[in-house]
C-alpha cells in the first residue's frame, strides 16, 4: 500500500503530494501524521527554501475521511479531542510555518481540504476547481478553519461561507482572497513552479521567515485560544446526533432530512 502522501525536493523546493486519490485525498490520521512528519523535515532542511502542496488524482481534498469520522463517533471524548487537536496542530503548523507554503489546487478543496488551501501563503488553482466549506451539510461544524479563515477575509464572508456551506468557484474564491490566482490546469504546475522559483531566486529567506514571524505574532494568543477551544467544538459535534446522521446519510447516498 502506498504512504499517503509523497515528499520530493529539488531546485530548493519541497513538494508534498497527497496520494489517496481513490479517497479523494480524504485527511486520515495516516496523511495527517505523514505531512507533520514532513514538515519537520522540511523546516531543518536548510537547502529548502519554499514548500508547495499538491495533490494526486482529480480531487485536491475532499476533507475528513468520512468513514473514518464514522468510526469516531464511538470513541471516548478524549480520543475524539486528541484527533482534533492532531488536525489543529497540522493548520496551525502550516500557517505559522517559517518557509513559504503554496498550495497548487488541481481539483476540489472542500470542508478540510479547503481549509488546508486556506492556511497556506499563496494558492494556484485551476478553474474547474470548487471549494466549500461544506460541514454544516452533513451536521459537522467547521470549528478550526474558522479562526484562520476570519483572519484572512474578515468576519462577514467568513460567516458568509460557513453558515451556507455553499460552494464557490475557483474566480470567486480568488476574488474573496482564498485563493491568489486562477490559472488553466495545462499550466498550472509550471506556473507554481515558476512562482516558486521567484520566491527562491529574488528573496531573502531570512527576511521571508522574519516577516511571516512578525505576520504571524498579531492576535497569536488570541488565536491559539480559539484554536483550542474550537478543538473541543470540533471532538464534541463529532457525537452529536445531526453528525451522526448527516454522515450515515452521505456515507449511503442520501440526504439527510433536517
Amino acid at each position: 500500500m502506498e504512504a499517503p502522501i509523497r515528499l520530493e525536493k529539488s531546485n530548493r523546493i519541497g513538494k508534498i503530494t497527497l496520494n489517496r486519490p481513490e479517497k479523494r485525498n480524504a485527511m486520515s490520521p495516516e496523511l495527517v501524521e505523514g505531512m507533520l512528519g514532513v514538515l519537520d523535515d522540511l523546516e531543518s532542511d536548510k537547502d529548502v527554501k519554499v514548500v508547495i502542496i499538491a495533490a494526486e488524482g482529480k480531487a485536491f481534498c475532499a476533507g475528513a475521511d468520512l468513514a473514518y469520522l464514522q468510526q469516531m463517533q464511538s470513541f471516548t471524548p478524549e480520543e475524539n479531542l486528541a484527533d482534533s487537536q492532531r488536525l489543529m496542530s497540522l493548520f496551525d503548523r502550516i500557517y505559522s510555518f517559517p518557509k513559504p507554503v503554496v498550495a497548487q489546487v488541481q481539483g476540489h478543496a472542500l470542508a478540510g481540504g479547503c481549509g488546508l488551501v486556506t492556511v497556506c501563503d499563496f494558492a494556484f488553482t485551476a478553474p474547474e476547481a470548487l471549494f466549500g466549506y461544506t460541514e454544516v451539510k452533513i451536521g459537522f461544524i467547521p470549528a478550526l478553519v474558522s479562526v484562520f479563515l476570519q483572519e484572512q477575509i474578515g468576519a462577514a464572508k467568513t460567516q458568509e461561507l460557513l453558515l451556507s456551506g455553499e460552494l464557490i468557484s475557483a474566480q470567486k474564491a480568488a476574488e474573496l482572497g482564498i485563493v491568489t490566482s486562477v490559472v488553466e490546469a495545462e499550466f498550472l504546475e509550471k506556473e507554481v513552479q515558476s512562482f516558486a522559483q521567484k520566491l527562491i531566486e529574488n528573496n531573502s529567506g531570512h527576511a521571508m521567515t522574519t516577516t511571516k514571524a512578525l505576520l504571524r505574532s498579531l492576535h497569536q494568543e488570541e488565536r491559539q485560544k480559539k484554536l483550542e477551544e474550537a478543538a473541543v467544538l470540533n471532538a464534541k459535534s463529532r457525537s452529536h446526533s445531526d453528525c451522526v446522521k448527516g454522515i450515515s446519510a452521505f456515507l449511503n447516498k442520501e440526504k439527510p432530512s433536517w
